[in-house]
């Protein structure tokens, strides 16, 4: 694995943040990491992050998966698609970061995403 990619967060998609993060957090015991009112939340599951998002955050079409921060959306991006990835939503500004959602070969999707 390259030196600038790293498993950022595994992303569940959600009707209602504020459930979820009281469901995650009470229920299961994850600490709150990051809250961005009923868009996002970010918790802590033991060294990973389970990031919850809302139906104005929800880049995966209510799927589930991986996100993994790289340092350039755009040449990850390139790198993929030669590889055989499908870009599921090109690169575009998100509130706090770059993202872009792909299909593996499999069609399974992730999420790539940088700071802006």
């Amino acid at each position: 694995m390259a030196d600038d990619v790293k498993l950022g967060n595994v992303l569940y998609p959600t009707a209602d943040v504020p459930a979820a993060l009281a469901f995650y957090s009470g229920a299961l015991g994850c600490t709150v990491k990051f809250q961005d009112g009923a868009r996002f939340a970010a918790l802590d599951a033991g060294g990973t992050t389970l990031a919850l998002a809302g139906p104005a955050e929800d880049v995966t079409g209510g799927r589930p998966a991986a996100s993994f921060k790289v340092a350039d959306v755009a040449t990850a991006v390139e790198r993929l698609v030669a590889a055989g990835a499908k870009i599921e939503r090109p690169a575009e500004e998100g509130p706090h970061e770059t993202r872009a959602v792909l299909l593996d070969p499999w069609e399974n999707p992730f999420v790539l995403y940088a700071a802006r």
